[in-house]
């Protein structure tokens, strides 16, 4: 309430002003006129204002000035070389309308582009002979990226978009007790993250207002930034790469990294439940890879050396199948 009155306040005094001192020597009531539609005006760009983004009316704002030195430099270097005065006058004042529009079509369509943290990162990043690596929210809720960045394999600045924080404070606030766990879990970690020598976590403010979809938005944001993404979602993992987006995919990692295992060699292994098939027995290495055990299920509860019999490399990960041989024990 207390805006439509400062409103009418100021819509009145303009055009008691346009009446009681007339532009262009015109009657007072028609200045009253042109002071009533000028407030009018204003308050409409004041509503549109307020309803835009800070970074985008600072954008904008930042385009315009650019846009108006702009122009008048290229109209003061036109009337060094031109003759014609009247056509000098038209050029610069060609110049002075042109490139303030532009400037502020720049700066509200393209705002990432003036936003002084983003133009901070490209020249400090493009100076390091590096690129910026994003986080979504299924690698900062899994927690390993924190072993990852202390051992010092990934290292430079890690962007935490704004709406991902969103989306981990909506998870952390859930009623359903599993997924408040996962939510304050992936608050925790980029506690971790924050306080770790071997990077930098940048929050990026830079949104897509027009795009509703999380992944859609990371994509966008890897464009505009020239970055990379750090998932474990598969289909955002697809998506990206099909869209030319370098994805770095931790399970993927995890799974590289895992021992090689040849068939004809032999482990000893703790067979902990009994398989699909008859006879079998079920281990898992220290990594978590399954192992399916021929002739094992009697073993159950026992630790047993098996020959590996063949691996199996899936999406998933990784299985080894093995034959448990009674004569050898």
């Amino acid at each position: 309430m207390g805006i439509f009155i400062f409103r009418f306040i100021v819509v009145a005094l303009i055009t008691l002003t346009g009446y009681f001192f007339p532009p262009f020597n015109l009657a007072q009531y028609q200045g009253a006129v042109i002071g009533f539609l000028l407030s009018i005006i204003i308050i409409y760009l004041e509503s549109r204002i307020r309803k835009s983004q800070f970074k985008i009316i600072w954008s904008s704002t930042i385009g315009t000035f650019a846009g108006v030195l702009l122009g008048w430099g290229l109209g003061s270097i036109y009337q060094t070389i031109a003759q014609d005065n009247s056509t000098t006058n038209f050029i610069k004042i060609f110049f002075l309308i042109i490139m303030p529009y532009i400037g502020f079509l720049v700066g509200t369509q393209k705002f990432e582009w003036l936003d002084p943290a983003h133009i901070f990162r490209f020249f400090q990043e493009k100076s390091e002979g590096r690129s910026c690596k994003i986080l979504d929210t299924s690698v900062i809720i899994d927690g390993r990226i924190t072993d990852i960045c202390d051992t010092a394999f990934i290292e430079g600045n890690l962007v935490v978009p704004q709406f991902i924080l969103k989306e981990l404070q909506l998870v952390a606030d859930s009623a359903e007790g599993i997924k408040r766990q996962r939510g304050r879990r992936g608050l925790e970690v980029l506690d971790r993250l924050q306080k770790s020598s071997q990077v930098s976590i940048i929050i990026s403010e830079m949104d897509f207002p027009e795009i509703k979809d999380v992944d859609s938005k990371l994509i966008e944001l890897a464009k505009h930034l020239d970055g990379k993404i750090i998932t474990n979602d598969f289909n955002l993992n697809k998506v990206a790469q099909l869209q030319g987006i370098p994805v770095l995919n931790i399970n993927e990692l995890a799974n590289a990294l895992k021992p090689v295992v040849l068939p004809g060699e032999t482990m000893k292994l703790f067979i902990l439940k009994e398989g699909k098939e008859k006879d079998q027995g079920v281990a898992y290495l220290d990594d978590g890879t399954m192992v399916v055990v021929d002739n094992s299920r009697k073993m159950i509860g026992q630790n047993i050396d098996i020959t590996v019999t063949s691996v199996l490399q899936t999406t998933v990960g990784k299985m080894i199948f093995g034959r448990y041989n009674e004569e050898s024990q």
